[in-house]
């Protein structure tokens, strides 16, 4: 008896272990980058589909965006760690040289919202990237001054961003990434005003 109560409960150990892990998808770093893992959708029968990896889907934050949004660009909150938000909402009265300063519960909730969501290694998604080389010991503020982002704006020339009127700036992301405010930074989708598509 006890041989086949062994038996049966073995058996359905078995069968959850199977569909158990058999349900689980393990995600390399590249496939990811690449955008080739897939997600479960329980609106298509269970069946798999791609997910796209290039496009971060940023919470929306009205507050964030009226306050912040009014004097440039509404940068994703993944472009930066925690650290460096903190670092920048705790000194808006000089912020980059202007007056930024906003009522306490408007700084409190933005500052929440920014450290709710900011880059971290422990949050992957396509803007996990700008934490390649992320100098450890060190609070930028600067998204332009990251590693990551001199790397993959080095070879583009003076003319076209800061001498180009249409732009001025490596900041001025949505100028040339149309899809900036959504997180969106495929450089296949790079069009820099007056002179159009960019290939790297």
């Amino acid at each position: 008896m006890k041989n086949i109560q062994w038996y049966i409960g073995s058996a359905f150990l078995g069968t959850v272990l199977l569909f158990g892990f058999g349900s689980l998808s393990i995600i390399s770093a590249d496939e990811y980058e690449k955008g080739e893992h897939h997600e479960r959708s329980e609106h298509e029968g269970g069946e798999y589909k791609k997910a796209n990896a290039k496009q971060v889907m940023v919470k929306s934050n009205t507050l964030y965006k009226e306050e912040c949004g009014s004097c440039h660009v509404v940068y994703p909150a993944g472009l930066l760690p925690k650290k460096s938000w903190d670092k920048i909402m705790n000194n808006l009265e000089n912020h980059f040289d202007e007056n930024a300063e906003l009522a306490k519960e408007d700084k409190l909730a933005i500052q929440k919202y920014l450290a709710d969501n900011a880059l971290s290694k422990h949050r992957l998604n396509n803007l996990s990237k700008m934490l390649r080389n992320f100098p450890k010991k060190q609070t930028p503020i600067r998204i332009t001054k990251l590693p990551y982002f001199i790397r993959k704006h080095d070879e583009i020339p003076t003319r076209m961003v800061t001498k180009n009127p249409e732009v001025k700036s490596f900041s001025q992301c949505d100028k040339c990434h149309s899809g900036a405010e959504k997180g969106n930074f495929n450089e296949h989708s790079v069009k820099i005003p007056g002179f159009g598509s960019w290939e790297d």
